[in-house]
């Protein structure tokens, strides 16, 4: 059974940082692609950066680039998402998910964790 979990999330003022994991089991890791995507209310879902765990090529969202980073470990089957200069738009649920697609759309990804609360306060 494929599982994602999402943990990490928090209050946190303007300006600091968070890091979010995504715990995964149940598939094979070098064939799929991970990406982490928030949702903030009366919004649609909307890509934040994705990783390929066969060769760890990553991509940002415009709103991400220069204050996240992703990462993978491997050996733990674990997927980070360091945010550091977190901004009040920020704030939104972020949700992990697994597909052999991949990519920056909700199209390709097939399997979704529970999403975890950020919230940065201003």
């Amino acid at each position: 059974e494929v599982q994602l979990v999402e943990s990490g999330g928090a209050l946190v003022q303007a300006g600091g940082s968070l890091r979010l994991s995504c715990a995964a089991s149940g598939f094979t890791w070098d064939d799929y692609a991970i990406g982490w995507f928030r949702q903030a209310p009366g919004k649609e879902r909307e890509a934040v950066s994705c990783i390929r765990m066969s060769d760890g090529r990553s991509h940002y969202a415009d709103s991400a680039k220069g204050r996240f980073t992703i990462s993978k470990d491997n050996a733990k089957k674990t997927v980070y998402l360091q945010m550091n200069t977190l901004e009040f738009e920020d704030t939104a649920v972020y949700f992990c998910a697994a597909g052999q697609w991949g990519g920056s759309t909700v199209a390709g990804y097939d399997k979704w964790g529970q999403g975890t609360q950020v919230t940065v306060s201003s």
